[in-house]
């Protein structure tokens, strides 16, 4: 990618697609760079994705030591053994759990769940949890979302004389844990062509493995939905395995019979019948994430497979609960956080704060909204007596669990992902903690730009622009992470016409003319600029629809302009 630097971001240009013919069907040229984008040059790729058919999934005997655990799922099934599955507390956890307890059970497997406090227990596997397990007669572990860094604790719990299948889509660590299967698409000798799947992803993909080895006649269908939730949450790319889960998941859920799903939509206030992937990010996915974040996340997986009316209505009551206490907490961490850095200095080029009063449930979302604001990675902790406990957001440029992993040495336990990872590190070794990720932050980001970034899609003409290309666009859905909707530039526009608009003039609209088209345009939450409001203007944007008295209206969201010299 080529780097634009003139507006208030750093625009970033895709190479040019060539050809504007893809299997067999003609397509304007902008529509082939935007299939490149997402990484469909070839022409035997285009038909899957657009039609977003069984193509795009993979053999499921792929993943590593997925033969292993088949086998023993299969003893444990024979045998009349009791199955636990292990989650996590975030709702790629929960839902990956409720596959596996829901499918197994169809078996006829007794199997229980086990997701940790997040407060009491922290991440991953822990001793004292595999023991409670154990006394109730358990004998085989799955882990989902987790286990891939809990080497100690599977060699724990075999002393127990319990197996662990680990399941999990987190960075693998130098040594595998001795588990009885380690089923990770990052694997270094992994087969699986999709190394991005969610923990729920693997879960779903070990239960087709299942199905498939016992000849059952179950069908996938059913866990779509739940696989849909969990990687829309968990903010996996949209293409591959994932774009075909989320696709026809989404379909499912809009149809939902989960009683406690169309409960948590109705308090939620939007209609089930017509979800996305939007609204599982900014409505459905907080509330099962909160259920972990202020208590214990148990009700967000039980409202994920409660059959009970009334149980469903008193679950997505509590979440509600908890999600209104989640974002009051956030706020309040928010704003300390923020105060604490700006007096410490936010120049650097990695920013680290905490305070005994933050609460570890939101510690990830802060780190996000941080991260956001200042384009830069952003670690926050809750300070203990003894043991303190971080998370950490990045950005593009940064791989923060690889800055965990240099500082291995002086970690109680880590594990993440690029953008997102967290650790527990002794309180007294958190001046050195912090020392040595400023000092690695400052050796890879040193010479980088590093304003907040806006991926173009394609340089376009407003000309090109009509309800047509808008019917085109839908064919890329569903967007999320690596799937984004369309950003597109055009240059040279003229002004015709611009105010503010909204409370205290907080937004920006506008009018653009390009040759004979014509185009209405609003810059949300840039009131502040229209002093910088040329004749002409280079505009980056999307194409949105607004509905208006019964009819659908294209107009241009204009996320970043400068001006024309």
């Amino acid at each position: 990618m080529t780097n634009d630097k003139l507006g208030h971001c750093r625009w970033l240009m895709p190479p040019p697609a060539v050809g504007g013919h893809l299997a067999g069907i003609s397509v304007p040229p902008f529509f082939t760079q935007l299939l490149q984008n997402r990484g469909v040059s070839d022409p035997a790729q285009v038909d899957p994705f657009l039609k977003v058919d069984d193509r795009l999934l993979n053999d499921p005997f792929l993943l590593p030591d997925i033969d292993k655990a088949v086998t023993r799922l299969q003893q444990a099934l024979l045998s009349g053994e009791h199955v636990a599955v292990y989650g996590d507390f975030d709702a790629d956890g929960m839902t990956a759990t409720a596959v596996l307890v829901q499918g197994l059970s169809r078996l006829g497997a007794t199997a229980t769940p086990y997701i940790p406090h997040r407060v009491e227990e922290g991440y991953g596997l822990n001793n004292s949890a595999l023991k409670r397990l154990s006394s109730q007669g358990v004998s085989l572990v799955i882990t989902v979302d987790c286990g891939i860094s809990n080497a100690p604790e599977v060699e724990a719990a075999r002393s127990m004389g319990v197996d662990v299948i680990v399941t999990d889509h987190h960075t693998v660590p130098p040594h595998l844990p001795p588990a009885a299967a380690v089923v990770d698409p990052k694997r270094a000798d992994s087969r699986y062509p999709f190394p991005r799947l969610a923990g729920v992803g693997v879960a779903f993909k070990l239960l087709e493995a299942l199905f498939i080895s016992l000849g059952h006649n179950s069908d996938m269908h059913d866990f779509l939905d739940l696989a849909a939730l969990g990687t829309v949450a968990d903010m996996e790319p949209l293409l591959g395995d994932n774009r075909y889960l989320v696709k026809h998941g989404l379909d499912v859920l809009r149809d939902s019979s989960r009683l406690g799903l169309q409960e948590m939509a109705r308090c939620a206030g939007i209609p089930l019948a017509s979800v996305d992937t939007e609204a599982i990010s900014w409505t459905l996915g907080p509330r099962l994430n909160a259920a972990g974040r202020v208590e214990h996340a148990l009700v967000g997986y039980e409202i994920l497979l409660t059959e009970s009316p009334d149980e469903a209505q008193r679950l997505a009551a509590i979440l509600e609960s908890r999600n209104a206490e989640r974002q009051k907490i956030t706020e309040a961490v928010l704003e300390k956080a923020r105060r604490k850095l700006e007096a410490k200095g936010t120049d650097s080029l990695l920013l680290v704060v905490g305070d005994d009063d933050f609460h570890s449930g939101v510690l990830g979302v802060v780190a996000g909204r941080l991260a956001d604001a200042w384009h830069r990675p952003v670690v926050v902790y809750e300070k203990g007596s003894k043991w303190s406990r971080a998370s950490a957001r990045s950005i593009p440029e940064f791989d923060v669990v690889a800055a965990f992993t240099d500082c291995t040495d002086i970690l109680h336990r880590y594990g993440g992902h690029p953008m997102a990872a967290g650790c527990t590190v002794a309180t007294e070794r958190l001046p050195e903690f912090e020392e040595r990720l400023l000092a690695i932050a400052e050796s890879q980001l040193s010479s980088l730009d590093l304003r907040r970034t806006i991926a173009i899609d394609a340089d376009v003409p407003l000309s090109c622009l009509n309800g047509d290309t808008f019917g085109m666009l839908q064919k890329l859905a569903p967007f999320g992470s690596a799937n984004p909707y369309p950003t597109f530039i055009t240059r040279n526009v003229a002004v015709k016409h611009r105010r503010n608009v909204g409370v205290n003039g907080r937004h920006l609209k506008f009018k653009f003319k390009d040759g004979n088209a014509v185009w209405d345009g609003i810059g949300f939450r840039m009131g502040s600029l229209a002093g910088e409001v040329t004749s002409r203007l280079d505009i980056v944007y999307n194409l949105e629809v607004d509905q208006w008295r019964g009819d659908e209206i294209l107009h241009l969201n204009v996320l970043d302009f400068a001006a024309v010299s």
